[in-house]
């Protein structure tokens, strides 16, 4: 009697494996026509930033930390505008390039932006995040990553890097700025280009 229950059991359990751990044939094929464009040799390159507010991290972020609030900070002539979900809340959308909103603390929170079509995704992410670094002051985090691997060579790295570090250097002295209840100068005139040759 016990061997036959020993073996209705090993049965049993056989048939909840079976069940649970897929085979290769439950393996859903990509549609037809469906593409996805890979990058082969991904290289993750990382900018950590910070600033020094004198304001505490409660102030801090309840000035600068709203998931919108980048149209200020960052000086977006077109705003932001929540695009899905709420303000604040992990999974919504805002409309700085449909930015989805990944994770968040009381005082962080960290982003992406979406795969494209017909375009290699860079596993862009950026995280905002004020730390206390005293009861009455604040160090500001801003750090990116991204695959760079898809420039074409090292100097269009180098300027990528530098434009990206200079743009959110930018936005952390603003954020300072305005945390510590200034006003923001005039934003950067944009770059025109070289006349043309005659």
């Amino acid at each position: 009697m016990r061997n036959e229950v020993r073996q209705a059991l090993a049965v049993c359990a056989l048939a909840t494996v079976a069940l649970i751990v897929p085979t290769a044939a439950d393996a859903q094929a990509p549609a037809a026509g469906d593409s996805m464009i890979v990058v082969e040799k991904p290289n993750y390159v990382t900018i950590p930033l910070e600033m020094m507010v004198n304001k505490p991290v409660a102030e801090v972020w309840k000035r600068i930390g709203g998931y919108c609030a980048i149209a200020e900070w960052l000086q977006i002539p077109a705003g932001c505008k929540m695009l899905s979900g709420q303000e604040g809340e992990v999974g919504s959308v805002r409309s700085v390039a449909t930015e989805v909103l990944v994770a968040k603390t009381e005082y962080s929170y960290t982003y992406t932006q979406p795969v494209r079509a017909g375009r290699p995704y860079n596993l862009y992410h950026g995280t905002l995040e004020a730390r206390a670094a005293s009861p009455t002051t604040t160090r500001l985090l801003y750090t990116l990553i991204y695959d760079n691997s898809m420039l074409p060579d090292d100097a269009a790295r180098q300027k990528d890097r530098a434009s990206r570090t200079a743009t959110f250097t930018r936005a952390l002295q603003n954020m300072k700025t305005l945390a510590e209840g200034g006003t923001l100068p005039p934003p950067p005139a944009p770059a025109t280009p070289p006349p043309a040759a005659r």
